[in-house]
């Protein structure tokens, strides 16, 4: 089935090949206008989408470290209360000792206990520091996550509004183009869509407009203009590659003045070749 579409397509003259190519172009270009209505929003919503979940991962690991940190508080305050336990028992057991080494160990676990409070307390404050600054910064976080959020809800409202008006005409066209490519050479195809990607305004087929390509606007000699207006082969602009169609072929009107200018210029053209051949 793909052979015989393809054979059919070959088969087809250039003129007919031209014709299909430069309709593609119009299609196209229609739906790059509709792109270009939408402009820089669907990239906004996207950047703002990956700066949200950024922002949700940001708050979720900042809570989970003042989770950490409550806990370690929590820990700390548990040994705070057996070391207080354990120093009441000591400081009791200090008016029954019975010679100096009791006195003296009894002295030293109080010691180790007192010691072991003072340590729990510092990281006890360090800990709330810590905590206190993950909240500011949770709470900071969570402002601009709100903020994300509205600015997000707006961009779609905004997109949505512009897909809804342009959806129904961009299908319809993306489908027409779809059908039109079928008609089309897939080499000569493939060769097109290839011009277009690497031309800025996204033509791939201009017509000749006052002596000079469409496209870039430098000027085409002559005889080139004669094969372009011959429709016997593809022509690409020499400058900046783009497929070359006669204007009356893509269905653009010329003033006759223009039209007469050209025709002269390359009449000139043409007998000065046959003179070069004689």
């Amino acid at each position: 089935m793909a052979k015989k579409k393809e054979t059919v397509s070959t088969e087809m003259s250039v003129e007919e090949k031209l014709k299909n190519l430069y309709q593609l172009q119009l299609m196209l270009s229609e739906i790059d206008k509709i792109r270009i209505l939408r402009g820089e929003l669907p990239l906004e919503v996207e950047d703002l989408e990956d700066e949200i979940e950024g922002l949700k991962t940001r708050i979720e690991n900042t809570q989970k470290d003042v989770s950490d940190l409550r806990s370690r508080i929590n820990e700390m305050k548990t040994k705070i209360d057996l070391a207080s336990q354990q120093l009441a028992k000591y400081k009791e057991q200090l008016d029954n000792v019975a010679n100096n080494r009791e006195y003296d160990l009894l002295n030293k676990e109080i010691e180790f206990q007192q010691l072991e409070v003072e340590l729990c307390n510092k990281r006890i404050r360090e800990a709330t520091a810590q905590e206190k600054s993950k909240e500011e910064y949770l709470e900071k976080n969570q402002q601009i996550l709100e903020g994300r959020n509205q600015d997000l809800e707006i961009k779609k409202n905004e997109l949505d509004e512009i897909i809804a008006e342009t959806k129904a005409e961009e299908e319809k066209l993306r489908e027409k183009s779809k059908n039109l490519e079928l008609s089309i050479e897939p080499r000569l195809l493939q060769a097109f869509k290839r011009i277009r990607k690497n031309s800025r305004n996204g033509l791939g087929i201009v017509y000749v407009q006052r002596d000079a390509c469409g496209g870039c606007f430098a000027k085409i000699p002559p005889q080139r203009q004669l094969d372009v207006r011959m429709r016997k082969k593809i022509i690409v602009c020499e400058y900046c590659g783009r497929i070359l169609i006669d204007p009356e072929l893509a269905g653009v009107q010329t003033t006759p003045a223009q039209e007469e200018k050209t025709k002269k210029k390359i009449g000139r053209r043409s007998k000065k070749d046959e003179k070069e051949e004689n």
